[in-house]
């Protein structure tokens, strides 16, 4: 497929409310921001949702041939425990209770979530971290302070309303009641959505993060730091801002806000603002705050490669809920898996070619249509499965195809083997070389047309967890 086959990238911005086709700022060059994590605690598989999304998004602008400059934050300072600028901090808080420093907290943590983006094949980015721009954070409060900042007894706050159409980002695409509506008062702010750009330590306390500035001995309001990093890293206005949906309804209007303040109202500092959704369970959306929760290491506890979570994202739009179930991710897994076995017969040594042959046109095009149609991953995996189960096609042009697409979707399908997939479960009792045995046993059986052995070896594999694929016509397969 050449490049005037493509279809043009169209992307939904949260800001206009509707689809856009994707023009550059820089001519050739894609600039995105994402919200990182604050570190401070593991990171659930929602908040992977985003970063799946993300990854997937920077793939589609390669793919697209834009030079990509993607950054990630990581927020290792600040961050209360609500919007709101209420409750504990999160960094001092954690710290407090396992006895080390902010510090430390930090480190361990951001590497615990760089490891899980590297489970999920979700290419290196920078991370930079929030502390390294606190003087930045401080300059940037002097600016704005005179004309729309009001200073407390608890720190340094923004006046919404000295910009304007202050929250238009979490109105333009809800239909619920207004987002400062859901926002508790805090004593000695002015009005109900004011937010803090800087909070002084309490009087008789000494923070384990904190830095002197003209409004005291403290630390920045969580919202300013992206704001900072945004600007120093990508430059004001640059083309996409990421994040989950929960960020569209506080946390990027207060930046919005921040960005005008800064360019006198110029510019709202991203062009383009993407959002995707929650990721639910059948109680409702998933939250740390409930004590236990899952984490990705929890899934390959239970026996799921990383990349069947990686799967389920991308079965469904990025903008629909997603609904998680252990059924729902066993689901995603057998799709890999089969994926992978079809792959297994191709012959994956060789040099993937361009994909010329005429068979392989229509679903080249399908995939350049989805993956374009606002990062349509669900069809877009279609046109996968299309190209892997076509027979009598040159294999280098076959693995050509397959290459242009897993690069986009991300699945690692050019490397990835059965025995990868198989990963042993934490409670697992059985080894694999019984489970071989076993198997070995009862194929067997079944050529003898010994039925009753057959079965017998089955119930009793499944009574150890685990579970035969009989329907594998690629070949006999398990799983724990």
């Amino acid at each position: 497929m050449t490049s005037q086959d493509k279809k043009p990238l169209i992307l939904f911005n949260s800001q206009s409310r509707q689809p856009e086709i994707f023009a550059p700022i820089h001519d050739g060059e894609a600039r995105v921001y994402t919200c990182g994590p604050t570190v401070y605690n593991y990171q659930h598989i929602g908040n992977m949702r985003a970063y799946v999304f993300a990854d997937t998004l920077g793939r589609t602008l390669s793919y697209k041939g834009y030079k990509l400059k993607h950054i990630i934050n990581i927020t290792d300072v600040g961050h209360l425990t609500s919007d709101a600028d209420e409750g504990e901090d999160k960094m001092e808080k954690m710290a407090t209770k396992s006895g080390k420093s902010a510090w430390d907290i930090a480190a361990y943590y951001q590497a615990d979530f760089e490891n899980d983006l590297e489970r999920l094949n979700i290419r290196k980015l920078e991370h930079p971290k929030a502390t390294d721009y606190v003087e930045a954070m401080i300059e940037w409060g002097k600016d704005i302070a005179e004309k729309h900042c009001y200073e407390c007894e608890t720190g340094l706050y923004f006046d919404t309303t000295t910009v304007p159409e202050y929250g238009s980002l979490a109105r333009a695409i809800s239909d619920e009641e207004d987002a400062e509506g859901r926002i508790e008062n805090v004593a000695e702010k002015r009005n109900v959505a004011d937010f803090a750009i800087w909070r002084k330590t309490p009087a008789g306390e000494k923070r384990q993060m904190e830095w002197d500035s003209p409004w005291g001995k403290g630390a920045p309001g969580w919202h300013l730091e992206c704001s900072v990093m945004s600007k120093e890293l990508l430059g004001h206005p640059f083309d996409i801002h990421t994040g989950g949906i929960d960020h569209r309804e506080i946390h990027h209007p207060n930046e919005i806000a921040q960005n005008q303040a800064h360019g006198n109202c110029e510019h709202s500092g991203a062009q383009m603002w993407m959002h995707n959704n929650f990721l639910v369970e059948r109680g409702g959306k998933m939250s740390k705050s409930s004590g236990e929760f899952l984490r990705l290491q929890l899934l390959i506890d239970r026996g799921f490669h990383p990349l069947a979570y990686r799967m389920m994202c991308l079965q469904a739009h990025y903008r629909s809920e997603l609904e998680f179930s252990w059924d729902n991710l066993s689901a995603a897994f057998t799709r890999l898996k089969r994926l992978v076995m079809m792959m297994e017969r191709i012959d994956r040594t060789i040099i993937p070619a361009e994909p010329v042959h005429q068979k392989l046109a229509a679903p080249m095009q399908k995939f350049d249509a989805a993956i374009c149609d606002d990062l349509n991953t669900s069809i877009a995996l279609t046109a996968l499965d299309d190209v892997v189960s076509m027979k009598k096609i040159d294999s280098a042009q076959k693995l050509g195809a397959i290459q242009i697409i897993d690069n986009v979707l991300g699945l690692n399908l050019m490397a990835l083997s059965r025995t990868d997939l198989r990963i042993r479960p934490k409670d697992a009792r059985i080894t694999a070389n019984a489970v071989k045995t076993k198997l070995s046993q009862r194929k067997e059986a079944k050529a003898n047309k010994d039925f009753a052995v057959s079965d017998a070896l089955r119930d009793e594999l499944n009574a150890q967890g685990i579970e035969l694929m009989d329907g594998d016509p690629l070949g006999w397969d398990w799983k724990i």
